[in-house]
């Protein structure tokens, strides 16, 4: 595991982020770049947490990984812990049951927020990095599985895919900005009824404007949730 503290003391409290074993670009925006947040945060890396591992076989035996990892930023001082992978929301309950701070394992707990703000016959658009590993399981663990949603996923994009799910090392970021912004348009296309939007991956947030550009919704991703997770939960 590594530790990267993004400023002040040692003993400083922070936000502690469990972070999937990577090595693609963390650019600005990203969950994984600490000039993201204006707030302390402290980065673990779960050894063998990878994309393929977390995203496509949605492995349970990582539980304890990220478990253990968990409480070694709570003993370094992390007052709440958050997750680099939407799709995290899987293990949401084995987090939250073993570990004695606040765990906001998704940005996909936003969901619940998002409904609120559903007209009649609204659903809460989600943009996914894979759809077809996006499953009920995930969705009902975290609570959502009832809510009306429409889904989009990058399968087809080829940048974002190589990158974030394949692992390629260099990222065109115009390219994945139009590729995410092509995506929110297939989504409100075959879905006009879609409301406000959730982004699942925590590598989507710096493309989150260009999202709101083209489809005039309102969008929240990691980062809407991490800040106000950081406002409840600082000290």
């Amino acid at each position: 595991m590594t530790l990267h503290p993004k400023a002040g003391l040692p003993s400083d409290p922070f936000m502690g982020i469990l972070m999937l074993d990577t090595t693609f670009p963390r650019i600005i925006g990203d969950i994984g770049n600490p000039q993201t947040f204006d707030f302390p945060v402290r980065y673990c890396t779960v050894k063998g947490a990878t994309p393929e591992r977390i995203v496509v076989r949605a492995d349970k035996a990582m539980i304890q990984p990220f478990v253990a990892a968990g409480r070694d930023l709570i003993r370094e001082g992390a007052v709440a812990l958050a997750t680099s992978c939407g799709f995290l929301a899987l293990f949401h309950k084995a987090l939250v049951a073993a570990l004695p701070v606040p765990v906001f394992s998704s940005s996909l707990l936003q969901v619940l927020l998002a409904q609120t703000l559903l007209q009649d016959g609204q659903k809460v658009g989600i943009l996914t990095a894979r759809k077809g590993s996006l499953g009920h399981e995930h969705l009902s663990a975290i609570g959502i599985a009832d809510i009306p949603m429409a889904i989009q996923g990058m399968e087809d994009f080829s940048e974002f895919t190589r990158v974030f799910i394949q692992g390629k090392t260099t990222l065109d970021v115009d390219l994945c900005r139009n590729e995410m912004a092509s995506a929110a348009l297939n989504l409100i296309t075959r879905h006009p009824r879609v409301g406000p939007i959730v982004l699942e991956c925590a590598n989507m947030p710096p493309f989150a404007d260009a999202v709101r550009q083209v489809t005039q919704r309102p969008v929240f991703d990691i980062t809407t949730l991490l800040n106000s997770a950081w406002a409840g939960c600082r000290r």
